[in-house]
Order: structure tokens, then sequence, then C-alpha cells
């Protein structure tokens, strides 16, 4: 049988591809072509953005970085770990000399000003001086975290800086030191505040004048209370800060003229066993099994001390009187400065003694206090304290005829009371032009047991008071030194003269004729400045009222 017949196979056909011709590849089409475009461009501007991100964040990441920490932050607790004996400043020392020169000082912050967050000013004040200081950003110096920081720090924290001195273009008028100002580098708080100020110390110190005539700002007004209640804080501003330099200037011109006159210090107990003016002024403590009293006076003991023979003595101590007077110049308890010499012919040596001191006090305060008796001016403004190179002196008598010519009946004026005073130390200034006198010849019924009575006249006393703006700042007198003459004085102030037989005594060996007199240190510095308040004057004032803080 034979085979079929095979028929070859046809040959393969071509497929035909889509996008090609003649077999050959065909190219992307135009649209294909503008989307590619766009999607490079799309990657190409995202890859910009990215890297542009990365770049911010970069930048955002190295501000983030505080180059500054060093120079900038709250100082661990000083427990006194090192000394490195650095170099500090005093602001009262700043001057335009030292421009460009760096300095180091410890300050508080009065107050702080930021100006967006790469500068912050700031008022820094030592005592009665005060300095404008500036932070500014710098790179690599002075960071935006340190200026931040630097802002937030709470008004009256204590802080240390470092910082060039700038002269300043122009007057700073919010700093007392206002010719230069601080660029500061370093700025470390050393103690911060716990609890929240009871007022400004701006409020503090600002005038009553300044409070009333505004128009444009109501002012906080800090009352007395308020203030004496917050001491601490209320003794920070300027003008307290003055006043208590003041206070401290009059004890050291006390002292120091009655030592160029041949006087000693003395310091006298403040227990005694006995009253030395008046029962009824005298605070009664309990001592052991029995009772003792506050010292109304040294003056038992200045006495004794001229019976032994020191001549010329003097004591700044405190005195206590229990006397339920709450009025503009009496406290219970304030510092006296006393004291006793013993008399060659005539009591008036000692007033005049004490005259010449006074003159000498008014002279110092104003030669070397004169900065800050016009800082409390700025508060407190008064006509200057006036006196004369002769100082007036009236009798008792003739202090009396011109209260009398002013419309005082006579028979009001056995003595003269508080408002008589000040009436006239109106006559006096209106009619001598002085602000301090003298009063001799007191009527020995208005007179403490153991004073001298007139030679001519028993129902006077060789005894005088001192006056300022028609107030009394001190009362003195010749002392009896007879032993016998003292008893019966005792005795007619209706003491029995046993209860005094130690101050007696002391008199019974012989003890020269002497004089002396006792000033309240408060009620002078009060009446010079015109404080208008004795508590002003006394740092922590006792009063029938207060006995803290």
């Amino acid at each position: 049988m034979a085979e079929p017949e095979t028929k070859p196979a046809p040959p393969p056909q071509e497929q035909k591809v889509e996008g090609t011709e003649g077999g050959e590849p065909k190219g992307p089409s135009k649209n294909e072509l503008k989307k590619r475009a766009k999607e490079a461009e799309k990657a190409k501007k995202a890859a910009e953005k990215a890297a542009r991100q990365a770049e911010l964040e970069a930048q955002k990441a190295a501000a983030d970085v505080d180059y500054a920490t060093e120079f900038y932050g709250k100082l661990p607790l000083n427990q006194s770990q090192t000394r490195p004996r650095r170099s500090r400043v005093q602001i009262a020392s700043l001057n335009p000399n030292q421009d460009g020169e760096t300095v180091l000082l410890r300050a508080r912050v009065q107050t702080s000003r930021a100006q967006g967050n790469k500068m912050v000013f700031l008022n820094l004040r030592q005592r009665t001086d005060s300095v404008q200081a500036l932070l500014t950003v710098t790179p690599e110096k002075v960071s935006k975290q340190m200026v931040k920081w630097a802002a937030s720090l709470q008004d009256e924290s204590i802080v240390l800086v470092e910082g060039v001195v700038k002269k300043s273009p122009e007057l700073i008028k919010s700093a007392t030191v206002g010719d230069v100002e601080l660029h500061l580098s370093h700025i470390y708080l050393i103690s911060g505040l716990d609890a929240r100020l009871p007022f400004t110390v701006e409020d503090a110190a600002r005038p009553d004048t300044e409070i009333e005539t505004s128009e444009e700002v109501q002012y906080k007004r800090v009352l007395l209370d308020t203030r004496l209640n917050n001491r601490v804080v209320d003794l920070r501003t300027v003008t307290n800060q003055a006043i208590f330099k003041i206070q401290h200037g009059i004890g050291k011109l006390f002292r120091d003229y009655l030592e160029s006159q041949g006087f000693i210090e003395i310091h006298s107990p403040k227990l005694q066993a006995a009253a030395t003016e008046s029962g009824a002024s005298v605070f009664k403590v309990s001592y052991f099994k029995g009772n003792a009293y506050l010292a109304q006076s040294p003056q038992f003991a200045k006495q004794m001390a001229i019976a032994a023979d020191f001549e010329r003595v003097y004591e700044i101590g405190p005195v206590f009187r229990a006397e339920d007077s709450n009025t503009h110049r009496h406290m219970t308890e304030f510092i006296g400065l006393d004291l006793e010499m013993a008399i060659e012919e005539h009591y008036h040596e000692v007033m005049e003694l004490l005259d010449n001191l006074f003159k000498y006090i008014f002279s110092g305060l104003k030669e070397k206090y004169k900065k800050e008796i016009e800082a409390v001016r700025r508060q407190f403004p008064a006509e200057e304290f006036k006196w004369r190179e002769e100082t007036l002196k009236l009798s008792f008598k003739e202090a009396v005829d011109l209260l009398v010519e002013d419309g005082v009946p006579r028979e009001t004026l056995d003595d003269i009371n508080t408002e008589n005073e000040k009436r006239l130390g109106r006559i006096v200034k209106a009619k001598y032009d002085t602000d301090y006198f003298i009063i001799d010849k007191f009527p020995l019924a208005l007179r403490p047991f153991y004073t001298m009575p007139d030679p001519n006249d028993p129902t006077v006393s060789n005894s005088y008071d001192f006056f300022m703006r028609g107030e009394e700042i001190l009362s003195g007198a010749q002392r009896i030194h007879d032993p016998k003459v003292l008893e019966d004085n005792i005795r007619a102030k209706g003491v029995d003269p046993a209860s005094m037989s130690t101050y007696v005594d002391a008199f019974r060996l012989g003890c020269p004729p002497h004089g002396g007199g006792g000033i309240g240190l408060e009620r002078v510095l009060m009446l010079f400045l015109k404080l208008n308040n004795i508590r002003r004057a006394s740092l922590f004032p006792r009063d029938p009222k207060r006995l803290e803080p």
C-alpha cells in the first residue's frame, strides 16, 4: 500500500507587532513623551523640595542646639564649694572710662523688658544704685534660649552677670548710673523667688505726688501697714536704702564728734531692778523668782559712770517705753543716743556741747550723704532742713510768750504739749528762719526727780530740750549729785529712796557735778528728712500694736 504524500508545511507568518512598522520598533508617542516629561519634572521638584526640607530641618536642628548652655542658668546652691577669687565690681563704680572693660557683678533684677525673641533689657540694682543691662542674640555666644530664659527671670531675682561696659550715647533715665550700660555675655541665677511679691519695689518707691497727679496710668499705692508687714521687700527700695544709710551716718557722726571731745562709749544693762523714769511707762518682766524692768534709758548707768570718774561717756542702745501712744512720733522701743559729762562750772557747758554736736551732725549729713538725701527727697519732697550758726536759744518763759502772742491762752501753757510744740516750730521758722532751736529753764515740776533745781528759783530747773521742725528730739539737764537732795526729790515724787538705794549710794562717796541728755535716733532721722512717721525711720518698728516682723 502506498504511503500518503506529505505536503510541506507553509512558512511561518511574521506576527504583527503593535507599534511597529515593517518589523522595526516604533518610538513613543507625543503623549507618552509629554507624560514622561511631566513625571520627570514632578520627581525633580519633589527631590528639590525634599532637599530644601532637609536643609530647613538641619538648620532648625542646628538652631535647637543651644550653644550657650554654659553661659546661663541656675547656679547650684552656694555651700561654699569653691572660691575662684574673681574680682567683682559695684554698680556705683561703673563709669564711661571703663568703656570696653569686662566686669562681673551680683545684683537684683529690678525689672526686665524683652524686645522680640532676640533681645532683653534688664534693670540691675544694688542698694541705691542701678544700671541698665542688655542681652542680645549673638552667634556662638548668646542663644535665643539664653535670651528667653533671661527674660523669664522674676523681678527681685538675684543674678550673677558678666558683661562689657559700654558708654551710653544718651543718659539712661531709668537707672541711677545712666551714662553706661552693660552688654551681657553671662547671666546666672543665684536666688529666685519661692513666693509672690506682695508689691513691686517700683510701686513702693513711687512718690505720692506721682500717684495723685497721674492721669494716664493708675498706680498702686502701697500703704504703710502693708509695707511694715512685708518690711523685707519694702526695705529694698532706693528710698529706704538711703534712709538707713543716713541713719548709720547719724550714729557715726555722733560717735566721731564725742570721741573727738574725749568721750568713751559704754554699754549698760537693759534689765534693771527699778524704773528709771516713772513706774507708769515701764515694762515689767519676770526675772527668776522676782521681777525686773526694761531700761527706760541708761540714765542711772551714765551717772554712776561719772561717779566712777569716767568723766565723759556716751551710749548708743535700745530704750523701752511702755506708753500706749499710737502717734506718728512714739514707739515702745527705739534707739537712744545718750551722753553724760562732768561739769566744771555751769550746766550750759553740757548744753553748748550738745548744740555743737547737733550742728556737726547736720553739717556732716549735708556734706557726706547728699546723694542719699536726694534719693529720699524724690519720694518724700520736703524743704531742706535749716539751722543757724548761732543757735536760737529761748527760755521756757520766752517760748510761752511767743505762743501767747500767737493767740494761745497763757493758762493752758503750764506745759507745752505736742500741738503747741509744732505751733512754736512754725512761729520760730517764720520769725527766725530756722528749723532747729533750744528751750532752756523748764519748770522743775515737769522734769524727772534727778534734775537739778535752778539756784535762784526753786520752781525752775537747770534743764533744756532741743527741737527740730517743732518737735522735741533731746531732753537733758544738770543732774543732782548730792545724795541728800536726791533723796528728798525722790520722796517728793512719791517714791521710796530705798527702792533706788544702789543708785543713790553711788553719790555718797563723792561725785562731780554733771549733766547730759538723751536723743531719739529715729526721731532725729524722721525730722531731718521730714518722713512724717517715725516708723519709716525704724528698721523694724515696735509700737503698742506691732511686735513683728
